[in-house]
């Protein structure tokens, strides 16, 4: 592949800036994020963790279920030049300590509350976390521990410095190469500690290039977003595959409705 994923999304938000490009379930109610939509969410935010200081190379980690901003958040960090590493949601805290150690975690994304506190928790031990960006902020409003932010503040923040460097997202987008790691994926840990695998954008785009042309997926296909996001295989699926064949993706409302959520779909 001789792009990146980030130009992937810009290309899509080109040529059909209306299509649907992800639906999130929520109270019942399917919201949906057109492609151009899309574009711009990633670009406020790729912004806003700028201006939070996020460097090319550095990680940022995700711990969170199929959620829209999780997916918008990889390609956001990617655009950044940096690389994301979504962990398994379901992790305790002491399992999450390892990974955040090794990668030198200095930025995390956290779903909700719950592992909002796990990775507080933490963060009493790795001193390297900074910032924690949690995108439902039930249960957070009196939280007043630093660095927290929520994705809304976060938009609002990359909206602002945006602005403010006019050309800075596009010469972003533009230095990262498709030789450039896209994610790192750690391994179950089940023989020994886990491994951070790192995968290029080239090597990624062309195993989901491949997927794409044998199941002969296009842009009318819709993929419900029900593996957990850590596992090789969503990213894969959900993410890759969604960049290269332009598709709709679509994440259920919770695990339990995922059967209801799906029939719907289909």
């Amino acid at each position: 592949m001789t792009t990146t994923f980030p130009q992937l999304l810009l290309k899509h938000a080109t040529e059909r800036p209306d299509a649907p490009a992800l639906r999130e379930k929520e109270y019942g109610i399917w919201q949906t994020w057109s492609w151009r939509e899309a574009a711009q969410t990633v670009r406020h935010m790729a912004c806003g963790l700028r201006a939070l200081g996020l460097a090319p190379g550095q990680n940022l980690a995700f711990i969170s279920d199929n959620r829209p901003h999780v997916y918008m958040g990889f390609l956001a960090v990617q655009a950044c030049g940096a690389v994301p590493i979504p962990l398994y949601q379901d992790a305790v805290a002491a399992e999450m300590m390892f990974v955040m150690e090794d990668a030198e975690i200095a930025f995390a994304f956290a779903e909700n509350q719950e592992q909002v506190d796990k990775l507080l928790e933490v963060r009493e031990s790795v001193s390297s976390i900074r910032h924690i960006i949690y995108d439902d902020p039930r249960g957070l409003r009196k939280y007043d521990q630093p660095g927290l932010i929520s994705t809304e503040e976060l938009l609002a923040k990359g909206k602002e410095w945006d602005a403010q460097n006019a050309g800075a997202y596009d010469a972003m987008v533009k230095a990262v190469q498709p030789e450039d790691v896209s994610v790192i994926l750690y391994t179950s840990g089940t023989t020994g500690k886990p491994k951070g695998v790192c995968q290029t954008h080239a090597s990624f785009g062309e195993s989901a290039r491949g997927g794409a042309q044998t199941d002969k997926l296009n842009a009318s296909d819709n993929v419900i977003c029900y593996l957990p996001p850590a596992w090789v295989g969503d990213h894969l699926f959900s993410f890759a595959q969604w960049l290269v064949a332009g598709f709709t993706i679509n994440c259920p409302e919770s695990a339990a409705t995922i059967s209801i959520d799906l029939r719907e779909i289909g």
